[in-house]
């Protein structure tokens, strides 16, 4: 058996090699550039040194990915563009082009695709459908497709706890532009960091692409962490700012929403939106046409296309390329930091939020909510609301909030739609 594996290699070796010699080729000089130009070598510099710490941070994910099941479908993806992106002399994403040439007004190529399509690798040319707002809409396409908002539509009040869960956006957007260290934001980036506090990771992927691209990586990563770690982050907040008695709190069951009404509802918040926020009008519009899609029951086909096929796909492509996006130089500076521990606050204030005005609701309502839904307000659909209904039944075990908490659920869905459009016409 050692007998044959020897002669495997030299057959190997001399395949190799007399191309080489056919050809008139120096082989030292071909080993030479061959060995120079292997990715191991590249590890022992500098720049090496910190794709290696990048690597371990995609392997990582990739274990949280797996092995702990957060938010898998796309964290897996970006975790593994993190390690495409950091192979030395791969060449799959060239940060530079996408900053200095593309980005900078001042070079011929300012805002060329067919420049990136002609140098770019293939996460290069796959990015594109990031940068132009391709991938987040066909998600929210996706999205509208699988939600129901009947639980919305049957109790109105809820628009109000999804609205008040966006504060935490705003909030953050103001602090960030603080200059203290590891702040220092500009109002650009700032407003893509203050989205994390929606959690809601398309729209902010939408938003940085288009106010701070530079940020996309660390951004995407916070955002999908942050919504992996819902059932985590949110329950001490949501004790801390309730009494038991009110997370004892009953809701009476919820009406029975018509076809009529749930056909007519994604038309008319289409038009509203779009009216009031034109900027939203690319989210809004794709999560309303998948919503109608659905309830309308006459396109099945398309609705389960989106639901399922074209979600799928674009799910796999909006991962890899915004992980390509967290190469080494762009990802380990003081600035990720900033973003990582900004971003927490923001989903906590968001979160917080939605629970606060729950209770203000109260003080005016004969029929009282139980403000553990108003934590739902952030867009994590539908695990926020799940996280509501667990914490309903550890203070009473024959509560259910599931679907009282859907509510304001899929209401912070439109809401932080709504906060990205904004700030995209403000800064935009």
């Amino acid at each position: 058996m050692k007998r044959i594996k020897i002669i495997l290699v030299l057959a190997v070796l001399l395949l190799v090699t007399t191309p080489l010699l056919a050809a008139g080729t120096d082989v030292s000089d071909g080993l030479a550039k061959f060995i120079g130009e292997m990715g191991f070598v590249n590890l022992f510099t500098e720049a090496g040194v910190k794709n290696l710490v990048m690597l371990a941070i995609g392997s990582y994910l990739l274990y949280l990915a797996i092995k702990k099941e957060y938010e898998p479908l796309l964290l897996l993806p970006i975790a593994f563009g993190m390690i495409l992106t950091n192979l030395p002399g791969a060449g799959m994403f060239d940060t530079n082009l996408w900053n200095n040439e593309f980005l900078n007004e001042e070079s011929e190529y300012y805002h060329s695709y067919g420049h990136v399509m002609q140098k770019g690798g293939l996460l290069d040319i796959l990015y594109i459908g990031v940068k132009a707002g391709i991938y987040p809409c066909l998600i929210f396409l996706g999205v509208g497709a699988m939600t129901d908002f009947g639980p919305l539509i049957a109790n109105p009040k809820s628009l109000l706890l999804g609205a008040a869960a966006q504060v935490g956006i705003f909030a953050t957007f103001l602090v960030t532009q603080i200059d203290v260290p590891f702040f220092n934001f500009n109002p650009a980036q700032a407003a893509s960091i203050g989205i994390i506090g929606g959690a809601d990771g398309p729209t902010a992927i939408f938003l940085t692409s288009k106010l701070a691209p530079e940020l996309l990586g660390p951004i995407a990563v916070a955002a999908y962490s942050y919504m992996a770690l819902v059932p985590v982050i949110q329950p001490p907040i949501m004790r801390m700012l309730t009494t038991e008695d009110e997370r004892r709190i009953r809701m009476s069951q919820l009406r029975t929403v018509s076809k009529k009404e749930k056909i007519i509802f994604p038309i008319v918040v289409a038009i509203l939106v779009s009216l009031i926020v034109p900027s939203a009008a690319t989210l809004i519009g794709c999560l309303m046409l998948g919503n109608l899609m659905k309830e309308s029951g006459v396109v099945e086909r398309l609705s389960k296309a989106a639901q399922n096929e074209l979600n799928n796909i674009v799910v796999i492509m909006l991962g890899v390329t915004v992980g390509a996006t967290a190469s080494a130089q762009s990802f380990l500076n003081l600035q990720t930091i900033g973003i990582l521990c900004v971003g927490i606050v923001a989903f906590g204030i968001g979160s917080a939020s939605g629970v606060i005005m729950a209770k203000i609701m109260n003080l005016f309502l004969k029929e009282k909510i139980n403000p553990l839904i108003g934590s739902a307000g952030v867009s994590a659909v539908p695990m926020a609301a799940r996280v509501s209904q667990v914490e309903g039944q550890k203070a009473d075990p024959r509560n259910f909030l599931l679907m009282h908490a859907m509510g304001p659920n899929v209401a912070g869905v439109i809401g932080s739609a709504v906060a990205a459009g904004i700030l995209l016409s403000f800064l935009g």
